[in-house]
C-alpha cells in the first residue's frame, strides 16, 4: 500500500516555522495569505495587539467573477492594498503562509504592491 504525504501537514510545519520569525507590529502589520481550491483570503493582522486589521477574500459578495485563478487573487490584492492605505497602513510584511510564492499567491502579492503596499 502506498502512503500519500500528508501535504496539507506539511504546509502547516512551514508555516509555524515562518511564523517563528516573522510577526506583525503596529507599524509594520503582517499582510497573511489562505489559499484553498476554489478562493483565496488576505488579511493584515497586527500580532502584538491580536487584531485583524483589514481583510479581503472573493467570498466577498462584492466580489465578482471566479475566485480560483490568479485574476481573482490579483484584485483581492489590489482590494487589499486599497483597504489598507485608507486604514493608514502602507508597509506590511508578507505571510506567505507555507504555500510556494508562485501562482496565485505571487499574484496577490503582485496586486498588493501594484495597489501601494510596500514589502
Amino acid at each position: 500500500m502506498i502512503k500519500r504525504p500528508d501535504t496539507r501537514g506539511q504546509r502547516i510545519k512551514r508555516h509555524q516555522r515562518v511564523r517563528g520569525k516573522i510577526s506583525g507590529t503596529a507599524e509594520r502589520p503582517r499582510l497573511c495569505v489562505f489559499r484553498s481550491e476554489n478562493n483565496i483570503y488576505a488579511q493584515i493582522i497586527d500580532d502584538v495587539a491580536g487584531t485583524t486589521l483589514v481583510s479581503a477574500s472573493t467570498v466577498e459578495k462584492a466580489f465578482e467573477g471566479k475566485g480560483g485563478n490568479c485574476e481573482a487573487a490579483k484584485k483581492v490584492g489590489a482590494a487589499i492594498a486599497e483597504r489598507a492605505l485608507q486604514k493608514g497602513v502602507e508597509e506590511v510584511v508578507f505571510d506567505r503562509g507555507g504555500y510556494i510564492y508562485h501562482g496565485r499567491v505571487k499574484a496577490l502579492a503582485e496586486g498588493a504592491r501594484e495597489g501601494g503596499l510596500k514589502f
